[in-house]
């Protein structure tokens, strides 16, 4: 650590290498934080979760019974233990509420004055936060699955949403209306995610064990189907053919970058692609036990090297190596299944809802002081380094 910190200080480094090695130090440190809870309101499952990125500070949930909370994260009472309490709630005696579960929540990326949500009583609704009334809502013809609004758009207000219909539905937030539909899945839509990188790039995943890219400015179809077999059909039956999973596949994920895209299905595999070329890469995360017949929400680091994937597993939410497929580690802490999971990348903090109503928070463990004595230091270091290697190659050096 003292290496890092003199090579920043004296200019042999960028300061964002030390920021990504501290990082990476701290979400392999995770673990249950028994000194923090997040208030519990919610009567069935939580679905989904969902941290604004301008403050980092609120958090939304959206569960099974309808109801959807906003938490504030922030420690006011700047006590060791205290409990993340709710800011508001859309709850059942409210004649707002949807009527069924809440599969998806999503900040606006730009404001916190407003947020959506979808719910399998076949709408997504526009909310103003301030009032806690839709200031505009869609009717679809089926359950809800997903949606997505990009977080880098600035020439389109465009929501993905995936119901169903075997169509992408987009909604445009300006018009209120829905303005393009996208054809070629043949299944429900369980997953849509817009790219990071490209305001015009999205990602859908379909009950057809498809997942296709698509330039939302084309009319012509999706720019390519993701292939497991990268064209080798040599390897691959009739009925695998461009497909991304064997079974439904119902997850996406982009990286930060917007470089990889991960995927999961229901034949228990995850793979990450080139979000370019639609290129399998071949990483093996290894069985990724998925029974999901909804969406599955997982998450992907940030500012860390290497990343992580975060990914709910049963009772427990697996932490792997984003491009080595490693196991890191096996976050337990539920007494019943893992619904979804968010990462926080200002504190590198992680946020799981299941069915056990319970929101739990996963936090770094407090970096021991450096001692400069040199015995105690390499005891130290060999004991992290025996837990992980990721330890010797940041912090157990001879030269720190």
């Amino acid at each position: 650590m003292l290496s890092f910190l003199y090579a920043r200080q004296s200019g042999l480094d960028d300061p964002v290498r030390l920021r990504r090695a501290e990082s990476t130090r701290r979400v392999l440190s995770l673990e249950l934080n028994h000194n923090r809870d997040v208030a519990r309101v919610h009567g069935n499952g939580i679905n989904t979760l969902d941290i604004e990125v301008i403050d980092g500070r609120y958090m939304l949930s959206g569960g099974s019974d309808g109801v959807i909370v906003i938490y504030d994260l922030e420690n006011n009472s700047k006590k060791l233990q205290y409990s993340c309490k709710t800011i508001c709630t859309v709850g059942r005696s409210s004649r707002h509420v949807h009527k069924f579960s809440v599969e998806t929540v999503q900040w606006y990326p730009h404001d916190t004055g407003m947020f959506v949500s979808s719910s399998f009583d076949k709408t997504m609704k526009v909310w103003d936060t301030e009032t806690l009334k839709p200031a505009e809502e869609f009717q679809f013809d089926g359950n809800v699955y997903c949606h997505h609004m990009s977080p880098v758009a600035r020439k389109h207000s465009l929501i993905a949403v995936g119901t169903k219909d075997p169509k992408v539905q987009l909604c445009d937030l300006k018009s209120g209306s829905r303005i393009h539909i996208l054809q070629g899945h043949r299944g429900e839509i369980l997953s849509v995610r817009w790219s990071p990188r490209y305001e015009h790039i999205l990602a859908t995943a379909s009950t057809d064990s498809r997942v296709r890219v698509w330039d939302v400015r084309r009319a012509s179809g999706s720019l390519f189907t993701l292939d497991q077999q990268n064209g080798d059909k040599s390897k691959a039956s009739s009925e695998a053919v461009n497909t991304a999973h064997n079974g439904r596949a119902n997850g996406l994920c982009f990286t930060a970058d917007g470089l990889h895209l991960l995927t999961t299905g229901t034949d228990d595999r995850m793979r990450l692609w080139n979000s370019a070329t639609g290129e399998n890469t071949l990483v093996n995360y290894g069985k990724v036990v998925n029974e999901s017949r909804k969406g599955l929400k997982f998450t992907v680091s940030r500012g860390c090297s290497p990343e992580f994937v975060f990914v709910p597993c049963g009772t427990s939410v697996a932490v792997y190596g984003l491009h080595s497929g490693e196991l890191i580690t096996m976050l337990r802490g539920h007494y019943n299944n893992v619904d979804c999971c968010e990462f926080h990348p200002d504190y590198q903090e992680v946020y799981s809802g299941g069915k056990d109503c319970n929101i739990l928070a996963w936090v770094p463990v407090l970096r021991q002081p450096d001692i400069e004595d040199e015995e105690n230091n390499s005891k130290r270091g060999g004991t992290q380094a025996a837990v992980n290697p990721a330890f010797e190659d940041a912090w157990s050096s001879d030269e720190g």
